[in-house]
């Protein structure tokens, strides 16, 4: 299993760290709710958010948030870190069953 991607009922795995996140592109199936796991390692708030897929939690330094996301359809969906969005940015790969 490649990394920041997720068994069925597993979260996805995403840290952010010196105001990046790690890894930079997760993917899940489409079709499907999911969630993420985001771990700030950062002494720093940071807020999690997505326009393409309608989130924004914020999470305090060094604090993990769990965030739900409904099924979505296949394509690419953007996040990012809004307090450094700059920096903070990635992307949620959606995929079809059998899909790369």
């Amino acid at each position: 299993m490649a990394a920041g991607q997720a068994a069925a009922d597993a979260p996805l795995q995403l840290t952010v760290q010196n105001h990046h996140f790690t890894p930079t592109v997760i993917t899940a199936p489409a079709g499907q709710r999911f969630t993420i796991q985001v771990r700030n390692l950062d002494p720093t708030p940071e807020e999690f958010e997505s326009y393409d897929f309608k989130v924004e939690k914020i999470m305090a330094p060094h604090a993990t948030i769990i965030v739900s996301v409904g099924a979505l359809k296949p394509g690419s969906y953007a996040f990012f870190g809004d307090y450094n969005p700059t920096l903070a940015k990635g992307v949620l790969r959606v995929v079809a069953a059998g899909g790369h």
